[in-house]
């Protein structure tokens, strides 16, 4: 199991250097145009990234904690679950904050076909949320992760920047870049987290393996100690039976 998950890791380290480029440059041209999130927010939706497996330690565990912890700030907060493991945990605690989930979520490594899927199914809720975020678990190394937060734009605040002016964007482009963006923002997340939980369970396995070592090594010595018990009282019985009969 770890040389499969090794294997997977590499695959999907590539796949999160792409996702992170892309990512990276969006937030520059934010940056560069100051887009910022609307002082007053009455509609809010965090979209939470994990997946469907597990056997990947506590990746899971904590970003449904750091969730949890938003929502405690921001209880008004709409929840999109993608992945049933995050569903699962949010379900229980947080029932009424959940307006969609999405599974089949974790088995490959992400593309950004499916992100813009996940995009679509968030902007046919209609809702219109002045403030969407992305939640999912930062691959820092391969034996750390961290649950990080990507701020997706509206369109209001888009074309609220100070300093949209200095790119030349068409009003059709302009129209759609929200969910663009959106759907570039949550395949980084999916690759990000996808990353994290293939190294996690590459982590897992390993561990267990070396726990199984220690188990077969603690077994094979008290197998052998109690065979050689075995063995010395045989010899001791035959011994005692010989001499009585001398």
């Amino acid at each position: 199991m770890k040389i499969v998950a090794s294997t997977r890791l590499n695959k999907a380290q590539r796949a999160m250097a792409v996702s992170r480029t892309y990512g990276t440059a969006q937030q520059e041209v934010f940056n560069k145009a100051e887009t910022t999130k609307p002082e007053e927010t009455s509609k809010r939706l965090l979209v939470v990234m994990s997946s469907d497996k597990g056997l990947c330690g506590s990746i899971h565990s904590q970003l449904a904690r750091a969730a949890r912890a938003h929502l405690k700030d921001q209880p008004d907060t709409d929840i999109v679950a993608v992945g049933e493991k995050t569903k699962a945990q949010l379900s229980r605690t947080h029932p009424e904050n959940l307006v969609l989930s999405i599974s089949n979520i974790g088995k490959e490594a992400p593309s950004y076909n499916e992100a813009a899927l996940i995009a679509d199914e968030i902007s046919q809720l209609g809702k219109g949320y002045d403030q969407v975020e992305v939640m999912y678990n930062k691959f820092i190394s391969g034996v750390s992760f961290e649950p990080t937060i990507l701020p997706a734009f509206s369109q209001q605040a888009i074309e609220s920047s100070p300093k949209l002016g200095l790119y030349e964007i068409e009003d059709e482009v302009l129209e759609n870049l929200s969910e663009f963006s959106l759907g570039n923002y949550i395949l980084w997340g999916l690759a990000e987290g996808h990353a994290s939980e293939i190294s996690a369970r590459r982590n897992a396995m390993d561990n267990a393996s070396k726990n199984a070592n220690d188990m077969i090594g603690q077994y094979s010595i008290l197998y052998n100690r109690t065979r050689q018990a075995v063995i010395t009282n045989e010899l001791v019985d035959i011994i005692t039976g010989a001499s009585s009969l001398e």
